[in-house]
């Protein structure tokens, strides 16, 4: 009996869990929040936002917080050491996903930038919104992913 009430409450508690995060470095399922349909040219109010949440397609929907900024109008969302990370391997195998930006959720097709110049301007970029790395060289194992609005498939 005390074992099928541990499996029980273990089971309610991932499900509390995933339900309700991503939070703070820990990932979580779908994100939440009002879904915006339309068309987004200009990503500005991403740096009002102190983390965005992205949402990728793997075998079940998963979000991780992390830093967003804008340059230009482009979206940008940077990881440290993202090589070994689950979201961003997956980002690169399926470019469609999420992007959470203050409660609300926009669709959006993900593409690594490679190019370093517009690294460079990420950098800076999210040197600027973080308050961290202003006037340091971008470190290697630093990724940043570039995020266009997507229509939303139903």
């Amino acid at each position: 009996m005390s074992v099928s009430l541990s499996a029980v409450c273990l089971l309610a508690g991932a499900l509390t869990f995933w339900f309700s995060c991503p939070c703070d470095r820990l990932p979580g399922g779908p994100l939440k929040g009002q879904l915006v349909s339309v068309a987004i040219p200009d990503w500005s109010f991403a740096n009002d936002a102190p983390l965005c949440q992205i949402q990728v397609a793997a075998i079940i929907p998963w979000s991780v917080n992390l830093n967003c900024m804008s340059e230009g109008g482009q979206l940008y969302l940077s990881c440290a050491r993202c090589e070994r990370k689950f979201w961003s391997n997956t980002a690169l195998n399926n470019t469609n996903g999420y992007v959470g930006i203050s409660g609300k959720v926009y669709p959006v097709s993900m593409a690594r930038v490679l190019d370093p110049e517009i690294l460079d301007i990420a950098w800076h970029s999210r040197a600027q919104k973080v308050g961290r790395g202003n006037g340091l060289p971008r470190a290697d194992h630093w990724w940043s992913f570039s995020l266009i609005s997507r229509p939303l498939v139903k």
